[in-house]
């Protein structure tokens, strides 16, 4: 069995100074802790379980506390997020258009499953349920630009699209 490599946590002093200042404003606020999680998965992106720490220690409870309140709202994650965020979309409409192969198709061009980031940072893959473009599925979105009637043999150009252009994307 292999192990995904665990991501290490790349926070830097000046983010976690505006964290502080972040908890400082709402330590005394009742529910704070809800905005408070909201700016500091704006600072780093995601949720990692040094910040989760830090706004814990920030706020004088216990660590669970803040894990269950960040692992109760989907708003929120645990894991970084790719310079890229790809979503294929696996409501009825789509799903029942072959979704689930666009899924994997971009799961095997980048070589991670849905809910992770490349290791280089520049790639991450979500499923999510219906986008509201039923007429054009199976819908992919990558960042907000948003791709119709994608068929597996599709996916791997749309991803390199990204990396030739450094993230202009060229529609198809």
């Amino acid at each position: 069995m292999s192990e995904k490599p665990q991501t290490t946590f790349k926070g830097t002093n000046a983010q976690a100074r505006q964290l502080q200042e972040v908890i400082a404003k709402y330590r005394h606020v009742q529910g704070g802790l809800m905005p408070i999680l909201q700016e500091a998965q704006g600072i780093y992106g995601y949720l990692p379980i040094e910040v989760q720490t830090m706004i814990a220690d920030g706020l004088d409870i216990s660590l669970s506390e803040v894990y269950g309140v960040a692992t109760f709202y989907s708003q929120f994650s645990l894991t970084p997020k790719g310079e890229h965020r790809i979503s294929v979309c696996l409501g009825t409409a789509c799903y029942v258009k072959g979704a689930d192969k666009i899924l994997e198709a971009v799961e095997k061009k980048l070589g991670i499953k849905s809910g992770e980031c490349t290791a280089d940072g520049l790639f991450s893959i979500d499923s999510c349920r219906c986008v509201g473009a039923c007429g054009l599925a199976p819908v992919m979105l990558v960042d907000d630009d948003v791709y119709g009637k994608v068929t597996p043999d599709q996916v791997p150009n749309i991803i390199d699209s990204y990396l030739t252009k450094k993230g202009g994307a060229k529609k198809v």
